[in-house]
């Protein structure tokens, strides 16, 4: 299953949202989220700088961790970034494959 890299900053009113509902409140939404999908959280950390929140979700499939990431998006209370994760495996497949590239002015 995929394995997505989720990195997300709280907006002032999910910051008010995450006070009111505690760290384990939103842990609990985001398992509801992602079993909906057919995925599991591996890990769910909350941090400070940068980042409020940083998730390693395993997820079906690209189009379900586009339509989690659309409704978080679109609540407002999270600016977020999702990167696909690859294994060791899937980088060494992805270096044996031949790629017919010219750079520009080459």
């Amino acid at each position: 299953m995929p394995k997505f890299l989720i990195q997300a900053s709280y907006t002032p009113e999910g910051a008010k949202g995450l006070l009111k509902e505690g760290a384990s409140g939103r842990r609990a939404a985001v398992d509801r989220v992602v079993a909906g999908l057919g995925g599991t959280v591996e890990a769910m950390y909350f941090a400070f700088g940068e980042d409020d929140l940083v998730c390693v979700l395993d997820l079906p499939d690209s189009v379900s961790m586009a339509a989690a990431s659309l409704s978080v998006k679109a609540s407002g209370a999270l600016r977020t970034r999702a990167t696909p994760l690859l294994t060791l495996d899937e980088v060494d497949e992805a270096a044996r494959r031949q790629v017919d590239f010219r750079p520009p002015g080459a």
